[in-house]
C-alpha cells in the first residue's frame, strides 16, 4: 500500500478546509515526478509543464526558470530522498486566476516493468489533451469499464478513428525497425518526451505517424510509457497480440538509462 508522507499547501501543511477545496474543485493541473537521492529525472520539463498549463488555465506563468516550485518540492520532501511527488495548481479562494501550490509527497513507485497489460480500446478524447489536467472523470471512467470487462488498462481513441494515449501514459509502439509513436493529440508526456531526446542523441529510429486499429497486426510490440515505468509491456490490445516485447523493452529501458538527473 503506497503512503502518503507529506501534503503542502504553498509550503504549509494542508488543513482539512484546504483539501476539502481541492478535492471539490476539480479545476486545476498537475505534474508528476519521482525523486531518487534528491533529484528528478526531465525537472527543467515538469517545471515547463507547470508554467504553459498555468498560463493557459489561469492567466498567469509560474516561472520555470525561479526557485519557488522547487523550493517547495524541497520542502515538502524533507529528509525523504526517495519518493514519489505530485506538484498542482489550484485556484485561489477568491481570486481564481492566481494559483495556489500544492505538492504531495507519497512512496517511491517501482520502475521496474510490471506483467504485461491486456488493453481494450475505446473511443474517447480527453478535454484539452495537451494538458495534464484535474478533470479525470471520463478516462477514469473508461479505464473502469476495461477493467469490468476483463482488461488491465485502456487504449484511447479519437473519433477520426486515430489511436492516441492511454488512461495515463503514452504508448509507443515498435515495427520491427524502429520505435513509432502516434501522431495525435495527445499529452506530450514528460517520459515520452525524455525517451526520444535520448533516442535522438544515441541514433535510435525512432518516429511519429497516424496509427489506427488496422494498423495494429502489422506492429511487433506495443508498450506503456509514464513517470511509473520507461516501457510496460502490452500483451494485446483488443485482439491483436504482442508477443515481441524484448526490442521494444531494450530500446526503452536503454534510452532511459541515458537520461540525466536533475536536482531538486
Amino acid at each position: 500500500m503506497v503512503r502518503m508522507l507529506n501534503v503542502e499547501i504553498n509550503g504549509r501543511p494542508a488543513g482539512v478546509a484546504e483539501l476539502h477545496r481541492v478535492a471539490t474543485w476539480n479545476y486545476g493541473h498537475f505534474t508528476s515526478m519521482q525523486v531518487r537521492d534528491g533529484s528528478v529525472r526531465g525537472l527543467g520539463l515538469h517545471l515547463r509543464r507547470l508554467e504553459e498549463g498555468s498560463l493557459q488555465l489561469f492567466g498567469e506563468a509560474v516561472k520555470s526558470d525561479g526557485d519557488a516550485i522547487r523550493q517547495q518540492i524541497r520542502h515538502a520532501l524533507g529528509a525523504e530522498r526517495d519518493a514519489s511527488v505530485r506538484v498542482t495548481l489550484v485556484p485561489r479562494p477568491g481570486d481564481p486566476s492566481a494559483t495556489d501550490v500544492m505538492v504531495s509527497v507519497s512512496d517511491p513507485v517501482d520502475d521496474r516493468p510490471g506483467p504485461a497489460l491486456r488493453v481494450r480500446t475505446a473511443t474517447y478524447e480527453r478535454e484539452l489533451p495537451h494538458l495534464k489536467h484535474a478533470a479525470t472523470m471520463g478516462l477514469t471512467y473508461q479505464l473502469l469499464r476495461a477493467r469490468a470487462a476483463g482488461f488491465d488498462d485502456v487504449l484511447f481513441v479519437g473519433r477520426d478513428g486515430g489511436l492516441r494515449e492511454g488512461s495515463v501514459w503514452n504508448v509507443a509502439f515498435w515495427d520491427g525497425q524502429q520505435v513509432v509513436w502516434p501522431r495525435a493529440d495527445v499529452l506530450p508526456g514528460i517520459t515520452m518526451q525524455l525517451l526520444q531526446a535520448a533516442m535522438t542523441r544515441s541514433g535510435t529510429l525512432w518516429s511519429t505517424r497516424r496509427l489506427t486499429a488496422d494498423d495494429l497486426p502489422a506492429l511487433r510490440a506495443a508498450a506503456a510509457t509514464n513517470s511509473h515505468c520507461p516501457g510496460r509491456p502490452l500483451a494485446r490490445i483488443d485482439e491483436v497480440a504482442f508477443a515481441d516485447s524484448d526490442a521494444l523493452e531494450h530500446v526503452l529501458t536503454t534510452a532511459w538509462a541515458d537520461v540525466p538527473w536533475d536536482v531538486v
